[in-house]
């Protein structure tokens, strides 16, 4: 058997909030009393950071976490609620949206699910506002007292009159309770038509006195009222627009409100009314290689009789559900059909992998020479002396953890001699991060709690918002990743900077309230299922999250730290951070036009949305085939697959690449889209299909900053391969050293010379012509001319003569040389890296890069200098 490490639950609602004692002390409230899994990374302050500590001009709503310091968190579904001006929409707590007014809390079920060809909408919809008739509506007099990983808890105040209510996601009820408060209900979604089964006329009122109420407003929309204890309740349909339901004086109870979508459903919510959560708690336990993750719902009442409701994702993973029928209750949202389950403890299980540094399989051994020469030659360019100089986390991080892999592959396949010149590349580079005097700096803010790249304090457009703490575990778990791999092989680097590094590991997986610096693994919503990559600019309104892949990374990056520099507990929470991630997006970004349109947990019944195959965006009000910054297939799919990782095979399902294949296919045999994005697409593609994908990758000449061609081809070359067959084979390729060129249906010869560089087909005999150096890089390769060792260039726009004029080699100056389609042995096309097109020859010899296909490229002979 194996061990199981098993962690003690404790059952109090978790926080870090911490409420300052007189006299300068601190001592922990009793509405935040501490429950931990796991203990903290580390405790220490986070001075040793080199940007010191900067406060950020966005802080929170002073008054929402009055007499609270930080940290305090700023992804979760309810930031809105915390960051100016504090009054935005919040995602939840669903099946319900809200926003924190002065006088109240508003909140309402969208009825209005659209799909306009490219997403699927259920715009916000508000139906009430709860409050009470003494409340002065200054926003001031309301703010936080309790929250943990899933719940908040707000109270509005005046005088002695308080109104608590507990936002809990997933209850189809909002519990409000009051004392010594006149509850009052106003209707934000038209007037009251009718009440308890009473019609309203426009200025008429009715009363009634009692535990249950129904109110249906003049858009048909019915709520139920329900009351813990007898209560009067005076409905008043001031307008066709306006109405308001008063109790009948200040009332000590509590209240539960629910959306009813069918009058049958009323049944059941009358069962469970009386039971009512207050705050959630966190546990788990691992195996070597499985999680189980328990929901534990403090509760009023029997625990037993809880009725909460279920997203797709918790179905797939609960274990012993007691699941009511569906028909019984249920609410579409953004995320598929909510459906009811009772109890206040689940218990999701999810398989965990045992993937960390490299693939599960050594390289087909068809591919080892390719992968060798690759790592050659691209890490014959690491020089430390030109390392990047850090100009933000985002791209120096995914160029930089790109390089890392090339260490970790030289190592997996036994040459050890080509790790270090990459660990002493990423050292250069690192070392920036540490220096004070950088120009761009990490440091910890001060007003929510975290790390953030200071010139962000103030300015949301600098590193895609990180000083406002959007995509921190994008960008943060590039830099783990680096760090890991550095310290993985330099275990002196690892103890003189583990401190620092940890604060980036803190700042996105901290598991522990009791840490005083960092929230709770910031990014992750446990109720959603997933991370949300929106911090709090903009109010900290619509949550969203585009980068599936590297919401994974983020967490792999952390793996791999905790692998290298943390404990095992550590290394568990990751897992299950990867495995949880990996969950949500082959649910809610994997389309599948297979999947039936009435499947229980199909999240998306619009056939025609799942026949767009992959989701660019998934928001809390809205989730669609479309990206903030690009509308191409191939970058909407693959932003869900980058990085190419060893972690995320489970990731690239065989339905799903297939699909994507068919659909992306348009886009990836056209020239004018980048090699950036199609790279990452067969490398998914080859999880299902290797042999497949090692001939499309060897066409590649683009990788992109985020990957190499190394990298790609060691992925490719360890996936599944059942039948045995080499995956690499014989893969076209260049040929290498010294030619001249002749026009195959011509037969003249390429010149070129110092005083006229242009490549031209002018030389009638073999001994006018030019003769050319031609050497590797990887598919591809460069065109020197000998006479002058000036590199042959190719601008982008495919209109002038190439020439040899380039004293280096870049993207410009690289060539794919291929067998010509349908030509004799030895007739090759000339494909440029500059603009993806093909050589052509003009009227006049001269060669253009302008041939927008294969068979539009002239065919050339390399006859052997």
């Amino acid at each position: 058997m194996q061990n199981l490490l098993r962690c003690l639950l404790l059952a109090a609602p978790a926080a870090s909030a911490i409420i300052p004692k007189a006299g300068g002390s601190q001592e922990t409230s009793s509405n935040f009393s501490k429950r931990g899994i796991f203990g903290p990374i580390d405790t220490s302050a986070p001075d040793i950071i080199a940007g010191g500590r900067v406060a950020s001009d966005a802080p929170p709503v002073s008054s929402f976490f009055a007499g609270l310091r930080p940290p305090f968190p700023t992804n979760t579904w309810w930031a809105s609620y915390a960051a100016t001006p504090g009054n935005a929409v919040a995602a939840g707590p669903f099946p319900y949206e809200s926003s924190l007014d002065g006088p109240g809390i508003r909140f309402g079920v969208s009825t209005d699910r659209q799909f306009d060809g490219v997403s699927i909408k259920q715009p916000t919809q508000i139906d009430w506002l709860a409050g009470f008739s003494e409340h002065s509506g200054n926003f001031a007099n309301h703010k936080a007292t309790a929250f943990d990983t899933q719940t908040v808890t707000v109270q509005y105040f005046q005088g002695s009159a308080t109104l608590t209510t507990y936002l809990v996601p997933g209850s189809p009820y909002l519990t409000f309770e009051y004392k010594q408060a006149t509850p009052l209900l106003t209707s934000a979604n038209g007037g009251i038509q009718s009440f308890n089964g009473h019609g309203l006329s426009t200025g008429a009122s009715f009363s009634a006195t009692g535990t249950s109420f129904t109110v249906t407003d003049t858009k048909g929309t019915t709520y139920l009222i329900y009351s813990l204890s007898s209560i009067t309740l005076v409905a008043t349909a001031k307008s066709g627009t306006q109405g308001e339901i008063r109790a009948s004086g200040p009332f000590n109870g509590v209240l539960r409100v629910v959306k009813l979508n069918d009058p049958s459903h009323k049944a059941l919510l009358d069962q469970h009314y009386q039971v009512y959560p207050t705050s959630a708690g966190l546990d788990y336990s691992f195996t070597d290689t499985s999680s189980t993750v328990l929901f534990n719902w403090n509760t009023v009442g029997d625990g037993s009789q809880l009725l909460l409701l279920t997203w797709p994702h918790h179905r797939v993973s609960l274990q012993n559900p007691n699941y009511p029928a569906t028909t019984a209750l249920n609410y579409l949202t953004t995320k598929g059909w909510m459906y009811p389950i009772i109890g206040n403890q689940w218990k999701l299980n999810y398989a965990l992998s045992s993937i960390t540094w490299n693939a599960p399989r050594p390289v087909d051994g068809s591919c080892v020479p390719s992968v060798i020469k690759g790592l050659e030659y691209e890490i014959g360019q690491l020089n430390p002396a030109n390392a990047p100089v850090p100009g933000d986390f985002y791209y120096w991080g995914g160029a930089l953890a790109a390089a890392s892999r090339l260490a970790l592959i030289a190592d997996t396949v036994g040459r050890g001699d080509l790790v270090t010149p990459v660990i002493n590349y990423l050292k250069a580079s690192f070392e920036h991060w540490f220096q004070s005097s950088s120009g761009t700096l990490a440091a910890y803010e001060t007003a929510w709690g975290g790390i953030i790249n200071k010139a962000g304090s103030n300015n949301v457009y600098v590193d895609f918002g990180n000083g406002y703490y959007n995509d921190h575990h994008f960008h943060y778990g590039y830099f783990l990743h680096v760090a890991a791999v550095i310290a993985k092989f330099d275990g002196n680097w690892l103890n003189q900077h583990r401190a620092v590094i940890n604060l980036f590991a803190r700042d996105i997986i901290n598991p522990s309230p009791n840490d005083p610096y960092f929230p709770i693994t910031r990014s992750r919503d446990w109720f959603a299922g997933h991370s949300w990559a929106s911090g709090i600019a903009n109010g900290a309104g619509s949550r969203d999250q585009e980068s599936t892949g590297e919401a994974i990374n983020g967490y792999y990056g952390a793996l791999l730290w905790a692998s290298v520099a943390l404990s095992q507990d550590f290394v568990n929470y990751a897992k299950l951070l990867v495995a949880t991630e990996q969950q949500a997006a082959k649910i809610y970004w994997h389309l599948y036009p297979s999947q039936s349109p009435t499947a229980r947990d199909n999240p998306y019944p619009e056939a025609d949305l799942r026949k767009l195959i992959t989701i660019g965006n998934v928001e809390d009000w809205q989730s669609g085939a479309w990206l903030f910054w690009g509308d191409q297939k191939v970058e909407i799919a693959a932003i869900q697959i980058l990085p190419v990782t060893p972690v995320n095979e489970v990731l690239y399902d065989t339905e799903w690449v297939n699909n994507l294949w068919s659909y992306t296919m348009p886009e990836l045999v056209d020239p004018t889209y980048g090699d950036e994005w199609k790279n990452v697409i067969i490398a998914a593609y080859s999880n299902a299909h290797p042999q497949t994908a090692a001939a499309w990758s060897a066409n590649i000449t683009n990788w992109g900053s985020g990957n190499t061609f190394t990298n790609e081809l060691y992925f490719i070359s360890t996936r599944p391969n059942p039948g045995g067959a080499p995956i690499c084979g014989a893969l076209p390729q260049n040929p290498y050293g010294n030619f001249k060129l002749q026009v195959a249906t011509s037969g003249r010869f390429v010149a070129a010379s110092s005083s006229n560089t242009n490549l031209v087909a002018s030389a009638g005999a073999s001994g006018d012509a030019a003769v050319f150096s031609s050497a590797y890089v990887p598919n591809a390769g460069t065109l020197q001319l000998q006479s002058t060792n000036q590199f042959v260039t190719a601008d982008a726009s495919g209109t002038f003569v190439i020439s040899a004029a380039r004293a280096t080699a870049s993207t410009w100056e690289r060539f794919t040389i291929r067998q010509k389609v349908g030509a004799a042995g030895g007739v090759y096309t000339i494909k440029a890296a500059s603009n993806g097109k093909y050589v052509t020859v003009g009227g006049d010899g001269s060669l253009i890069n302008n041939g927008g296909n294969e068979s539009a490229g002239a065919g050339f002979r390399f006859v052997a200098a």
